[in-house]
């Protein structure tokens, strides 16, 4: 990006270049743009317009595989979840695959709503508080996807922070499902935002932790998965999906009743820390 309506962006960081390209619906901005390849600057002129983005969405893959994304825990995340699974064990699928990659977190509450899906009973996850005192969040009950005959996989990577560990951690504790990708972020603390006065800004202070229901903390820690498979830069680029395809390769041997191949390591490496 060169200019947004004629202003240089040389050097401006991406953060500021978004502000200025967002606006109201209906209104155009102007973009100016080097393409490598081209011997001139091009001129864009785009109409804004509102784009709303579900935070759960599905699809059913090959060999009656039913795939669900959550991207955030927000207010529609329960909402659209629901919708998303009623459609798709309408179509009876084999297997699930939950894929919170990148995810990174949102309400407390609605990660207990999403784990209430998969997980039939029991604990969703604790609330420990410094004073030694202790909150519990049970599963709800009437989850469209508890039949823990269909067995189940969740998709997770460093970008896996807070409600989103929640709800892994949760499901793999009750060994709802094995965990396929890396090592998550590890945010396990629970914060308060507190005004200062005088409009001063604002300070998160930590009130508490959370433990998944087997009582591990994960709080720069990280979840480990049971089926370590790394995406690197290359990956990226030439658009493959190692950890999509080796979640589909794990859920299909559960299926069959097989171990999970041994030709996805099994075990995280030395280098990378394991839970308590």
């Amino acid at each position: 990006m060169v200019a947004i309506n004629g202003e240089d962006m040389t050097g401006t960081i991406a953060e500021v270049a978004r502000s200025k390209i967002i606006g109201p619906a209906g209104t155009t901005v102007h973009l100016t743009v080097f393409r490598e390849g081209e011997a001139a600057l091009l001129e864009f002129d785009v109409v804004r317009e509102k784009i709303t983005i579900k935070s759960a969405s599905g699809k059913m893959l090959e060999n009656d595989i039913a795939y669900v994304q959550i991207t955030t825990f927000g207010a529609k995340t329960t909402s659209e979840l629901l919708e998303t699974l009623t459609d798709l064990m309408a179509q009876n699928p084999k297997g699930i695959i939950l894929d919170l990659r990148n995810n990174g977190g949102g309400y407390l509450q609605t990660s207990v709503e999403v784990i209430s899906q998969f997980a039939g009973e029991g604990v969703a996850l604790y609330e420990q508080y410094g004073d030694g005192e202790r909150r519990t969040y049970d599963v709800l009950p009437g989850g469209l996807a508890t039949d823990t005959n269909i067995p189940m996989v969740v998709l997770i990577n460093e970008g896996s922070a807070s409600a989103s560990e929640i709800v892994a951690g949760a499901l793999q504790d009750y060994g709802r499902a094995k965990l396929v990708g890396v090592v998550s972020y590890g945010k396990g603390s629970v914060q308060n935002w507190i005004p200062l006065s005088g409009d001063n800004g604002a300070v998160r202070i930590t009130i508490a932790k959370w433990l998944t229901p087997n009582e591990h903390t994960i709080h720069e820690i990280g979840l480990t998965p049971d089926v370590f498979v790394e995406m690197t830069e290359e990956d990226y680029k030439a658009k493959l999906d190692p950890q999509l395809d080796a979640a589909i390769e794990t859920l299909l041997a559960m299926i069959s009743g097989n171990p999970i191949p041994t030709s996805m390591p099994t075990a995280v490496p030395s280098a990378v820390p394991t839970q308590p």
